[in-house]
């Protein structure tokens, strides 16, 4: 592996910033530049790297190891993951569940015709929550999984809102049910509706003249998103949602109550939970610990997509395997 990973980033919103903070804090990476749809002039980096216009990426195949994706699931990284994923080894955080299987085959074939590798849905959910899922029910087969979000701010979500007509701005915020969360972790596996589990809560802001009764509508209909929750949708300023919601926390648990034994007499509560101050900020130091799993698959001689499920835990760390040995395990 090269010593130095050569980062590119796609978008720069909340979740580039993010990536380009972290990449700060990671000893083998440097970030080569910032690629948006808008004119580059315009685009100031916090850290000074250059900025270009996305149409340039192309012409910089042989300077960039790595593209770190950070568009919105619902319309960019449909498009953009398998279009890069063609020209680079890449990384992005698409999170609409029900879609995964269908975008992961889109980004294999075009990986596959590149001689890349890409790996998709990295984050938190989807991504270590993914983890936890799989290695609570590998352990404890007999039993049920339970993830609860929130509260918190969902960029999936409220970037979805923010692509409806006649929307200038808005946040989604997932509230998960005090109710829900003390059944599970009493061990009585309970049966829980989607619509149970959580509310959904959206803080809107308008064009002048827009229908905002058209927009909830819309917004409450929103399949993958809003249909399965009850959704409460509050229309307001643009000075009261700077004042009120420009931070992102988020949040959430993973539950795994079990039982084992001949007659399964024995319960088990597996949890993990996560507390987050900048959901975009977290998401993005995923990514970029994926981002070197990714580039150490490439130069062994691997392509095509990968999920978080087919990435050993040793692959994520700049330590090497020697030292892991010695300091985790």
């Amino acid at each position: 592996m090269s010593k130095t990973i050569r980062v590119g980033i796609i978008g720069y919103g909340n979740l580039g910033r993010g990536v380009e903070s972290a990449i700060a804090q990671n000893r083998d990476m440097q970030l080569v530049g910032i690629f948006s749809r808008r004119d580059p002039s315009g685009v100031k980096s916090v850290s000074g790297a250059k900025t270009y216009h996305i149409d340039q990426a192309a012409s910089m195949k042989d300077e960039i190891d790595i593209m770190i994706l950070c568009g919105g699931s619902a319309t960019d990284l449909p498009e953009q993951t398998p279009q890069f994923s063609a020209m680079f080894n890449t990384i992005d955080s698409f999170d609409t569940h029900a879609m995964i299987p269908e975008h992961f085959a889109n980004v294999d074939a075009a990986a596959k015709k590149g001689g890349n590798i890409s790996i998709i849905s990295v984050g938190w959910d989807p991504g270590m929550f993914s983890l936890n899922r799989l290695y609570s029910e590998a352990i404890l087969p007999v039993g049920n999984t339970y993830t609860f979000w929130g509260k918190g701010v969902s960029q999936g979500h409220s970037d979805a809102i923010r692509r409806v007509e006649g929307v200038l701005n808005g946040v989604q915020y997932t509230i998960p049910a005090d109710d829900a969360i003390n059944a599970v972790r009493s061990g009585s596996n309970p049966n829980l509706t989607t619509r149970q589990k959580h509310t959904r809560e959206c803080f809107v802001v308008v064009a002048d003249g827009a229908d905002t009764a058209k927009i909830e509508t819309e917004i409450k209909n929103m399949p993958n998103y809003f249909s399965d929750y009850d959704t409460t949708v509050h229309f307001i300023s643009a000075e009261q949602f700077k004042a009120e919601h420009s931070a992102m926390p988020h949040g959430g648990f993973v539950i795994r109550s079990g039982k084992t034994g001949a007659n399964e007499k024995n319960n088990h509560i597996v949890e993990y939970a996560i507390k987050l101050d900048s959901n975009p900020e977290f998401t993005a130091s995923v990514l970029v610990a994926y981002a070197r799993a990714a580039v150490r698959l490439q130069e062994a001689g691997q392509t095509g997509a990968r999920t978080v499920f087919d990435i050993a835990p040793g692959m994520l760390s700049v330590k090497s395997a020697e030292e892991l040995r010695a300091e985790m395990l």
